[in-house]
């Protein structure tokens, strides 16, 4: 349920919202057409400890083209190459940010010598491009503390070397991007708000009451316009009256935001519907360098959460079984992005409170109202050097709920039942400390056991009835990744997005930003 401590010192309306769409848009199968095949056996990276964030450097350079020298590219692989980095701008690359101009007409100079830098200068271009596009931009001393996901290393000199001499470079380079269709489908949203963009994004609604079915007047035109823009199924008559086609149109972008679908334009629709483009052309960019961060592959079976929708989702065979919601970290008690298995559930767990916790909030209601901690079965627990901790008991109060589920990683996360349903009902969940708070923890338990011969669902409901607290290991670990996904496309090819609730968007493309050339 919550962190050790803050930083090691400190979908979507009603029940239809779990839907499998938002789950089946974060599946790794099929690839888009041009996409790699996942290997057969699909590897999870190790885990690695976050790193305190620091002064942002520029990546390195590519390494020294000495071992490239030998390479002599055809005229078709120099074409192949300058089509590519003009073309990076569709990965969410600034325009020009790749450019082969200057290296192509060096290439093109009569001076041998000229010829040699030129292909030197496109070859470096092309390295720098395949390491951003397969692993990002940011160096490691750019990732925040809570950014765990790393980027395995890539160097692509050594690739890059092998497609040339084997003629395998258009495989190769197509290789790069992550293969999923997840990233592959924020491409075309990126493309589609660029074009939105240039002519000209949306102007804000005006603001005043509620509208709602039967509304009449100048805003009804506005809404009908705004939408259309976003969702073109919409029909623009122009007619100033609020109907029910349009109530329709409403709860789809109500759906698309993360909101409660009821067809009632309030503030909260208001502010979604005037968020500007720029700011949805960012959060497609972010997201899509976040999708970089990801392993070559991802276990066919795995489980899904994510921290910005409060959605998790189980897949096996990368196709999604089980979504339930979730309570995720609240600001400043962010959820981490992380990878790692898990490799036990802990049944009638007693919840051993971080000492952070216990000195903010459990201490100061014990002395506001003595005898509170009794009242909710917390016991004092000696330490043996002089100190003590808090623990609360297993039972109906236990903050943990029946059932957690344990994963190495350094934030001491989480995920785990809860006896406070009612944030379920919720259309925005995030209130935990850090930890994942689940819907059905119960049933994800007996679908990771199942074919367990102890750890039946008869054996778990038994154990749980019991009371007593016991630790069942997994009959086989399964991978898990909380993600922090805020735009992302649906089967029906529209954008979703939601808020970005730890400005971790902002705050990824301003780190990118400072690296530019020329960024003070």
């Amino acid at each position: 349920m919550m962190r050790v401590s803050r930083f090691h010192g400190v979908l979507a309306a009603a029940l239809s919202v779990l839907s499998l769409a938002p789950a089946q848009a974060q599946s790794q199968r099929p690839p888009l057409a041009g996409g790699r095949p996942a290997p057969s056996v699909p590897q999870t990276p190790p885990q690695r400890v976050p790193q305190q964030a620091a002064p942002l450097v520029a990546a390195p350079r590519p390494p020294a083209l000495a071992d490239l020298s030998a390479i002599q590219l055809r005229p078709d692989q120099i074409d192949l190459l300058r089509q590519t980095l003009s073309d990076a701008y569709l990965h969410g690359f600034e325009p020009g940010a790749f450019s082969p101009d200057q290296a192509i007409g060096l290439l093109q100079a009569r001076d041998p010598r000229a010829q040699s830098a030129g292909q030197t200068q496109l070859i470096s271009l092309t390295l720098a491009y395949a390491r951003a596009v397969r692993t990002g931009r940011l160096p490691a001393s750019g990732f925040m503390n809570e950014w765990g996901l790393r980027p395995a290393p890539y160097d692509p000199a050594p690739d890059f070397a092998a497609a040339a001499q084997q003629d395998r470079l258009a495989e190769w380079l197509a290789s790069l991007p992550p293969p999923y269709t997840g990233y592959q489908t924020l491409q075309k949203g990126l493309a589609t708000y660029r074009e939105i963009a240039a002519r000209g994004g949306w102007a804000p609604l005006p603001a005043g009451p509620d509208l709602k079915e039967g509304a009449k007047g100048a805003r009804v035109v506005a809404l009908e316009a705004r939408l259309a823009l976003e969702d073109p199924t919409v029909a623009v008559d122009g007619a100033p009256i609020f109907d029910a086609a349009l109530t329709q149109a409403v709860q789809r972008a109500q759906k698309r935001f993360g909101l409660n679908p009821n067809g009632i334009v309030d503030k909260r629709t208001i502010a979604a519907l005037n968020v500007p483009v720029e700011r949805r052309l960012d959060q497609i960019q972010a997201n899509m360098e976040r999708w970089r961060w990801l392993p070559q592959t991802l276990p066919a079976d795995r489980i899904q959460v994510n921290v910005a929708a409060a959605i998790l989702s189980v897949f096996h065979h990368d196709v999604p079984s089980l979504t339930m919601r979730a309570v995720t970290g609240r600001p400043g008690d962010e959820t981490p992005m992380l990878s790692s298995m898990i490799h036990s559930i802990v049944l009638n767990p007693p919840w051993n409170v971080p000492p952070s916790i216990a000195a903010k909030e459990l201490w100061p209601k014990e002395r506001a109202s003595p005898g509170y901690l009794a009242r909710n079965d917390f016991i004092v627990i000696p330490t043996g050097d002089g100190g003590s901790r808090l623990q609360q008991k297993a039972g109906p109060k236990a903050a943990l709920g029946q059932v957690k589920f344990d994963f190495n990683n350094p934030y001491g996360v989480y995920l785990h039942d809860t006896p406070s349903r009612s944030k379920f009902d919720s259309f925005s969940r995030l209130a935990s400390h850090g930890c994942v708070r689940l819907q059905k923890p119960i049933e994800l338990a007996k679908a990771l056991m199942e074919g367990d011969p102890t750890w039946t669902p008869e054996m778990i409901d038994q154990t749980i009835a019991s009371g007593d607290t016991v630790r069942a290991k997994l009959p086989q670990q399964i991978a898990v990744f909380l993600l922090y996904w805020t735009a992302y496309v649906t089967p029906d090819g529209q954008v979703n997005f939601r808020d970005d609730p730890y400005g971790w968007d902002r705050e990824l493309v301003q780190r990118i930003a400072a690296l530019r050339p020329g960024s003070a």
